[in-house]
């Protein structure tokens, strides 16, 4: 707590210092019964790979011969370390409690009197097969260090090597088939758009289509109005046969004759050929 000191607009103000906040309410000191559990904090000095590789931190710590070992001070520290092991893990404990009780087997054998076999050889030592594992042991590990040494690159990984040619060379570029058929797509739009709409001038006669009309009704009583039109030879042939029977019929060459209103139109020669 900081007391500031007093000024002369009010009387004395004490200016609380925050150590903390609680669902953002604001702690000014520590709570008196503040609990931390006991393995909230753990430190591993030593990590160990399995149960030969305790043995083997166990021998050579205590420079013992690996040849002779100790079994009854290496089974007692080997224990120790499991059962503290197995306070903590006890998954991690099922493998080292296999080579407990292998050490605990052995050393019971060599509690036992020692008896010569029948055929007169020396009774194999019980400690030999795990003297034997451990010697591998060891040495596939000093192995892995050794290897472990080894610079990464060039083990793990080769570096990166890129040749770049800085020669420019001119390449044209490879036209497919769809590209020349989008190129003369585009000429064609392009050119439907400057085309000249030109206009030629057919020489139509009325005259000659008159003639025409009244060879048609030759020989005919009627004609119907629709027939005397070409319309395969297009609108002004159309048209110039329309004005060439209203010539005629103004001329009294012909006659249009209708029965009644909305019935089909006719036409017939106004006079009849002799």
């Amino acid at each position: 707590m900081i007391e500031s000191p007093a000024t002369d607009d009010g009387p004395e103000q004490l200016e609380l210092k925050v150590v903390a906040r609680l669902y953002g309410e604001p702690m000014v000191k520590l709570p008196q019964d503040l609990y931390i559990p006991p393995d909230a904090l753990e430190i591993f000095l030593e990590a160990f790979e399995g149960p030969l590789d305790v043995l083997l931190y166990l021998i050579r710590k205590q420079n013992f011969n690996i040849l002779d070992i100790p079994m009854a001070e290496v089974t007692r520290q080997y224990l120790a370390y499991v059962e503290e092991l197995r306070s903590h893990n006890l998954e991690l404990a099922a493998e080292y409690l296999l080579m407990a009780a292998m050490l605990i087997d052995i050393k019971s054998r060599m509690l036992l009197p020692v008896r010569k076999a029948d055929s007169g050889e020396e009774v194999d030592d019980p400690r030999a097969e795990l003297a034997r594992r451990l010697i591998e042991y060891e040495r596939i590990k000093l192995a892995a260090q050794e290897l472990d040494r080894i610079p990464q690159l060039g083990r793990d990984f080769l570096p990166a090597q890129v040749w770049i040619d800085h020669t420019v060379e001119a390449r044209l570029p490879e036209v497919t088939v769809p590209d020349l058929k989008s190129a003369w797509a585009d000429i064609l739009r392009r050119a439907r758009l400057v085309q000249h709409h030109r206009i030629s001038r057919e020489e139509l006669s009325v005259r000659e289509y008159m003639t025409v009309v009244l060879r048609k009704l030759q020989d005919r009583r009627f004609a119907e109005f629709e027939e005397l039109f070409d319309l395969e030879r297009g609108q002004a042939v159309v048209v110039v046969t329309f004005i060439a029977l209203l010539e005629l019929a103004r001329e009294s060459l012909i006659e249009i004759t209708q029965a009644e209103a909305f019935a089909p139109i006719y036409v017939r020669l106004a006079y009849l050929p002799s």
